[in-house]
C-alpha cells in the first residue's frame, strides 16, 4: 500500500484522543532515529509563518534545514519543506516504506494521520543541520513534543480547540507550555496570564520584544503589521542558535494562504478569534467575506468582529464532516443582520477575503484554479 492509499485509511481527526499513543510509538523507534537539532514551535496563531521565517533565516546562513508544518492547503507535500523545496512524492514514498519497516504493524495501524506524518518528517530530516518543527493543536501531548529539542518558540496563545486544551487561557497555556523542554522564547502575548503560567511551571524563558526594525521591514515589504511579531520571534530563535538573520531576505520565505494576496483576493487559513481580529484591522471597508467554518469554532463571534468592515458574506460550501450545518451558519448571519448569499464567482471590481479554515482556502483555490504554493 503506497502512502496516499495508507493515509486515506487514517481519519484526520479523532474525537477521542489517546495521549500515550505517540510516546509508545516513539519509545519503539527512538534508537533508530537520528534527528537533527529541533527547534519546536508552539502557540495558537502564527506558528507556520514564524517557522518558515526561521527556516528561511537558517537556510540563508548556509544551514541545511527542514520545516514541518500542518495542515496543508492543496498538496500534502507542503507539510515537509527541506532547504527551500517541498518534499518530493518519491522521497515521501521512500520514507513511508522505511517507516513501515521500522514500526510494528500494530503500532502503524494505531497511529493517527498527524502522528504518522510527524514520523515521516523526522525521517526526511535526518542529516540536516536543523529541523523547525511546528506543533499541531496541542503542546504537552502533541505528537511533535515527544522528540528532544534544543529550543521552543512560543507564538501568541489564545482561545482555540477548547475541547482538547481547556476553557481558560490558564488551562490552554498550561497544556501548551508543558511542551517546553529546555528553554523558551515567548513572543508578544495578548494575555499576560501566559507569562504567569510559564513562571508557575518553572520554565526558563525570555520575552521577545518587537523592535521598530521588524515593523519597518514588514511595512517596506508589504506585509501586514502583525507579521512583525512573527519576524521578531523567528529572529530571536535564529540568534539563539548563533545565526545573525538577514531579515529582509527572510520575509521572502512564506507559507501559502497566510494573508496571501492574489489580485483582489486575500487568502487566509485563519479560523479563530485572534486571526479574525488581526485581519479585520487590515482589510478594506466593503470587503466581501467568503466564509465557512467548522462547527466547533466560535463563528458567531468571528462574524461579529468582521461585521463593521464587510459588505456581505458569501458562503462557500465545503465537503467536510466538521463543517457547520448550513442552516446554523445562516441563522447566525441573520441574527447578526449580515447580508449573505452563496458564493458564485469573483468580480474584478470587488475586494475579497477568503477565511474560515484550511478547508475553506483549499476548496476556494481548487474551485477557482489558483496556483498558490509557488511562493
Amino acid at each position: 500500500m503506497n502512502l496516499q492509499q495508507f493515509l486515506s485509511t487514517k481519519p484526520l481527526y479523532y474525537k477521542k484522543f489517546d495521549p500515550t499513543r505517540m510516546q509508545r510509538a516513539y519509545n519503539v523507534i527512538k534508537d533508530k532515529l537520528t534527528s537533527p537539532p529541533i527547534i519546536h514551535i508552539i502557540g495558537t496563531n502564527g506558528k507556520g509563518t514564524t517557522g518558515r521565517f526561521l527556516a528561511g533565516m537558517l537556510k540563508l546562513a548556509g544551514k541545511r534545514v527542514g520545516h514541518y508544518t500542518s495542515p496543508h492547503t492543496v498538496a500534502f507535500n507542503e507539510r515537509i519543506w527541506i532547504n527551500g523545496k517541498y518534499i518530493t512524492d518519491q522521497k515521501l514514498e521512500e520514507m513511508h516504506q522505511r517507516l513501515q519497516q521500522l514500526l510494528p504493524q500494530e503500532i502503524v495501524q494505531e497511529l493517527s494521520y498527524f502522528e504518522y506524518t510527524t514520523f515521516l518528517a523526522m525521517l526526511a530530516f535526518e542529516g540536516l543541520d536543523f529541523a523547525v518543527v511546528e506543533a499541531g493543536l496541542g503542546g504537552e501531548y502533541d505528537a511533535t513534543a515527544v522528540f528532544p529539542n534544543i529550543l521552543t518558540l512560543v507564538t501568541p496563545i489564545d482561545y482555540d480547540h477548547q475541547d482538547f486544551l481547556g476553557q481558560s487561557i490558564e488551562e490552554i497555556a498550561t497544556t501548551k507550555l508543558k511542551a517546553v523542554k529546555k528553554m523558551a522564547l515567548i513572543g508578544a502575548q495578548s494575555h499576560q496570564e501566559v507569562f504567569a503560567v510559564a513562571q508557575k511551571l518553572g520554565i526558563k524563558y525570555e520575552k521577545v520584544i518587537i523592535d521598530k526594525v521588524y515593523k519597518d521591514i514588514c511595512w517596506q515589504e508589504g506585509l501586514a503589521p502583525f507579521y512583525a511579531a512573527n519576524l521578531a520571534l523567528a529572529a530571536a530563535g535564529a540568534k539563539r542558535v548563533g545565526i545573525e538573520p538577514d531579515l529582509r531576505k527572510a520575509v521572502q520565505f512564506r507559507l501559502p494562504g497566510r494573508t496571501q494576496r492574489v489580485g483582489n483576493i486575500i487568502l487566509d487559513v485563519g479560523h479563530n478569534l485572534l486571526a479574525a481580529r488581526a485581519l479585520a484591522a487590515i482589510i478594506d471597508k466593503e470587503t466581501i467575506l467568503i466564509y465557512n467554518t467548522y462547527a466547533d469554532k466560535e463563528y458567531k463571534k468571528i462574524l461579529k468582529i468582521f461585521a463593521p468592515k464587510i459588505k456581505e458574506v458569501q458562503i462557500l460550501p465545503v465537503k467536510n464532516e466538521r463543517i457547520v450545518a448550513p442552516q446554523k451558519l445562516q441563522d447566525a448571519l441573520e441574527e447578526l443582520g449580515l447580508r449573505y448569499r452563496f458564493f458564485e464567482c469573483i468580480l474584478p471590481e470587488e475586494n475579497y477575503l477568503v477565511f474560515g479554515s484550511f478547508s475553506v482556502v483549499e476548496e476556494f483555490v481548487k474551485r477557482c484554479g489558483l496556483a498558490i504554493t509557488n511562493i
